[in-house]
């Protein structure tokens, strides 16, 4: 029996939809299969499609779908400017090209000067900061918000929401969040799947 018989999204660039329901019905699988990452145990129908493109078949790391979690996920043992360098897109070549894009994510993130920081020593909010500018940093062509803003006191998650969703709407990115808090798809703004 199909897991979602008859779903389907069109989720517009530089805009939020957000997925609701109760636990285990099968929104972070759904993200998994958008995103490319669904494990080999499951079986799943339908087609992803992106900029009029079906990248369905395509591996994750070709589908150019960003993932942000509720965990930063920031790599212990590079700097803050490395974990960006990172996700930069391969176009961006050479030392000072990609010193130049670092900082330039950086100070986007209110992180100025934050390069040769551990990771460790970051704040919640700006661990979430730096995760985001360096998914973005990769360049995608939609993104995935899977909780990110769960773990957060409220009102670093309300100055965060705003953070993530002001850069995505500059950016012109359409967005896919699964929240369980209905504060969160209020502050997104666009529409509201319930499964």
């Amino acid at each position: 029996m199909p897991l979602f018989p008859s779903l389907s999204l069109a989720v517009a660039p530089g805009s939020v939809t957000t997925i609701v329901g109760p636990s285990g019905i099968g929104k972070s699988t759904l993200m998994e299969f958008i995103g490319g990452h669904l494990p080999r145990s499951f079986r799943a129908a339908g087609t992803v499609i992106l900029d009029g493109r079906d990248v369905t078949r395509l591996p994750a790391e070709a589908r150019r779908i960003g993932v942000l979690f509720q965990d930063a996920a920031l790599f212990p043992h590079l700097s803050v400017g490395d974990n960006l360098a990172f996700g930069l897109a391969a176009h961006v070549r050479g030392r000072a090209a990609r010193a130049v894009a670092v900082a330039n994510a950086l100070d986007q993130a209110g992180l100025p000067g934050f390069a040769a920081r551990d990771p460790a020593t970051l704040s919640g909010g700006q661990r979430a900061r730096v995760a985001l500018m360096r998914t973005l940093l990769a360049e995608p062509c939609a993104l995935l918000l899977d909780e990110p803003f769960a773990k957060l006191d409220p009102a670093l998650r309300e100055e965060l929401r705003r953070f993530v969703f002001d850069h995505v709407r500059d950016r012109d990115i359409p967005v896919l969040m699964v929240t369980h808090d209905a504060t969160d798809a209020e502050a997104a703004g666009g529409p509201v799947v319930s499964l």
